[in-house]
């Protein structure tokens, strides 16, 4: 996309070059995909149309009626009722269905895993570019000698970058004491 392109929607450029990469990285996502994923994901964008359920229950109804109205009508019943042969295919109809479902749903999921890894990765960068500003405002405090010199510690706390190894760490133990908080609860 040229420069002309990213200023003909108004954003600046770094928001448009965010949304580029984004478009990217769903771009690549959907090249990823193997012949078969394609026709899955296809098939499943058929089946989920509302038109779609329409057409079974006018099938099902119609397949019912033909059964019911045949006999009468001088005719051999293809399958009198229970319609157990009518059961079975909605039976398989359904189960590759989930089945269907299931692996659309875990290709869709490795796409959301990189966008959640993206995003986790661009609030740690946003997090080192805070503590790096902070830095060099708390630097420029104290270069200026009209300003009166103070320890400000939210300051300094804030200034310094975060490990993500022990944001990690304090996650699992927090999400341990709350499990065993809970645990204790039910006993």
């Amino acid at each position: 996309m040229s420069d002309g392109d990213l200023q003909g929607r108004g954003l600046p450029p770094h928001i448009e070059e965010a949304i580029q990469s984004i478009a990217r990285l769903h771009e690549a996502h959907r090249d990823g995909a193997t012949p078969l994923q394609r026709t899955l994901h296809g098939l499943a964008a058929l089946l989920a149309r509302p038109w779609f359920v329409g057409v079974v229950t006018a099938l099902a109804i119609g397949w019912v009626c033909l059964n019911l109205f045949a006999a009468p009508l001088g005719f051999r019943p293809p399958e009198p009722p229970p319609f157990v042969w009518l059961g079975h295919a909605v039976a398989l109809a359904s189960l590759y269905m989930v089945v269907l479902i299931y692996l659309t749903q875990r290709h869709d999921d490795e796409l959301t895993e990189l966008r959640e890894q993206l995003t986790l990765e661009l609030a740690l960068l946003g997090e080192q570019k805070t503590a790096k500003i902070i830095q060099l405002i708390e630097e420029f405090r104290r270069d200026i000698p009209s300003v009166h010199n103070r320890v400000d510690q939210q300051a300094d706390a804030m200034a310094e970058p975060i490990d993500p190894q022990r944001v990690v760490e304090a996650i699992k133990e927090t999400h341990g004491e709350v499990d065993q908080v809970g645990a204790d609860k039910k006993h």
